[in-house]
This record gives structure tokens, sequence and C-alpha cells, in this order.
């Protein structure tokens, strides 16, 4: 439930224009963290004119601006109660890496003389929640990827090109209810456990949908057609969820091309292997989704 206070916030915030309707239910001290790193990068961006760069090579050039950046999980669970748009420069996980680096390369599509935590967090509500809009509220928030590909891909944010890059299998015998089945992991979900059987209606409606994948055995020979900035959804053998992780394609120069993810295990965000050699790097991935950032 909203408080009086998160509410008075919130019409301080949209009162007398609705380009502020951005939903910053909390303050922004809670919201967005490490407003100079945030501003750093920003300020190269303008200095070097990354909003001329295809919207791809965009993505990739912000995901490479985060290099470095230390690894941090659970970096969307802000709050007990209050869903709000959020930003972290200080820690990534591999969630919110790609989906700062696409909200920046979204954001400097509008050219300005200078840009506001509040300009990337419209653009993060834009791609994080059902039909671009939070309300306030936990289920608001697209929280499997397999759904943020649908979600994004339906209202023109990306293309979903895995059936164009590769040979397809169907995913089948798996359900996709890895919260629902783990509700203590997830802060808002151990607060108010009342919110776990809307969420397994969300998850049975998900579990309907065809997911289709590329198998690992075959990226090696689909690497060519993937481009810097495509996003790469890691689909995992694990049961109760279709993917697990998810970065960026990277193309060197020498025309290999790489993931580029907020790792766990190098406790930072790095360029890592080719894409297919990191696949093979463990037993539980089974293969990837791809989907292409569209110009905004």
């Amino acid at each position: 439930m909203l408080t009086r206070r998160h509410l008075l916030h919130l019409s301080l915030l949209i009162g007398g224009s609705a380009s502020l309707r951005a939903a910053e239910f909390l303050p922004q001290s809670i919201s967005f963290k490490g407003v100079d790193v945030f501003q750093k990068v920003v300020a190269r961006a303008i200095t070097e004119n990354w909003a001329a760069l295809p919207m791809g090579a965009r993505v990739a050039q912000f995901g490479q601006a985060l290099r470095g950046i230390r690894y941090v999980g659970w970096t969307l669970e802000i709050d007990d109660r209050v869903e709000s748009p959020s930003a972290n420069f200080n820690g990534l996980d591999c969630w919110t890496f790609f989906e700062i680096a696409l909200g920046l390369a979204r954001m400097i599509s509008k050219r300005q003389r200078s840009y506001a935590p509040s300009d990337l967090l419209r653009q993060i509500e834009w791609t994080r929640y059902r039909g671009g809009t939070c309300r306030g509220h936990y289920l608001d928030r697209i929280h499997y990827l397999d759904e943020w590909f649908t979600d994004n891909n339906t209202r023109g944010n990306i293309r979903t090109i895995t059936s164009e890059i590769g040979p397809v299998v169907r995913l089948t015998g798996r359900g996709n209810d890895e919260m629902s089945q783990n509700p203590k992991l997830y802060r808002y979900l151990r607060t108010d456990p009342t919110l776990v059987p809307a969420l397994r209606q969300i998850e049975a409606r998900l579990e309907r949908v065809p997911f289709d994948f590329i198998p690992k055995e075959q990226v090696a020979a689909c690497e060519p057609r993937i481009q810097s900035g495509d996003i790469i959804g890691i689909v995992t053998n694990r049961q109760h969820v279709f993917c697990s992780h998810v970065g960026l394609a990277l193309r060197q120069q020498d025309g290999s091309c790489h993931f580029m993810h907020a790792s766990a295990t190098y406790k930072k965000v790095v360029v890592d292997k080719t894409i297919h050699e990191y696949l093979a790097a463990f037993k539980s991935h089974a293969g990837i989704i791809v989907g292409r950032p569209l110009p905004c």
C-alpha cells in the first residue's frame, strides 16, 4: 500500500506536466544510486556524440562504459512494499546491466544539453514494467525475461529475432514458476505473501506462451548474424524457469562475438568469452534467445 508520504511525493512529481509522469514512487535517494557515475558516463556520451550511433552500437557503447562496476545481486528489490523505477550505478546484476545500457541508449535519442536521473528513470519504467507503466505495485514489474522479450517486442522497443538468427527448438515440459516456488527469496514477496497467488496467475499465463530458443550446439554457427548491442537471454536446463541470465552481444575487431554481462563469477561487469564458448562453460546453459533494440 502506498503511504501518504509516497502519494504526496508522486503528486509533486506529476503536478503541472504529463511529461513528469514517470512513477518515481520512492525518493531518488532510494531509487537512484551512483549519480556521479551516471553523470560521468552521460558526459562522455555527449562529448563523443554516441547519439549518432545506430541503436545497437549505442547500447553496446553504454554497456562497455559500465564495465568494471561490481556485481550486486537483488538490486531491483529496494523496498518492502512500494515498487518504483530505479537504477543503481554502484552495483549491477545481469538484468539491471542490460536494462540500464538500453535505457541510456534510448534516453540520449532525445538530444538535450544535459540529462538528469529522472530522464533515465522514465526509460527504465517504459521497458521494465508491463505495458510501460508502474503504478507502485510489485506485480506491475516484468519479472521473467521471456515476458520482457514478448512485452517489449509487442510495444516496438525490441524485435525478437531468435528464429531469424538460427534454428530453434521449442521448450516443453517445464514450469515457469521459480518465484512463486521460492517467495522467501524476494523481499516484496517475503513482506507480503498475499502477492503470491496473483503472481502464480501471471506465471501460469507465461507457461502457455510458446517459447523457442537456439540450442547452444547451434550458437557458434549463428554468431555471425548477431550484432553488437543485441540482448542475449540465456536459456537454462534448470526446472521452474526458462531463462536464468542475460547480457549483451559485443562484436570485437577480429569479428568474434562476445558475451558482455554483469558476472557473479567475476563479481563485476565484464566482456566474457564468445557467446558459444560462454554457453559451453556451463552445463546448466541450454541455449539463447536474441532481441534487437529498435530506434526510439
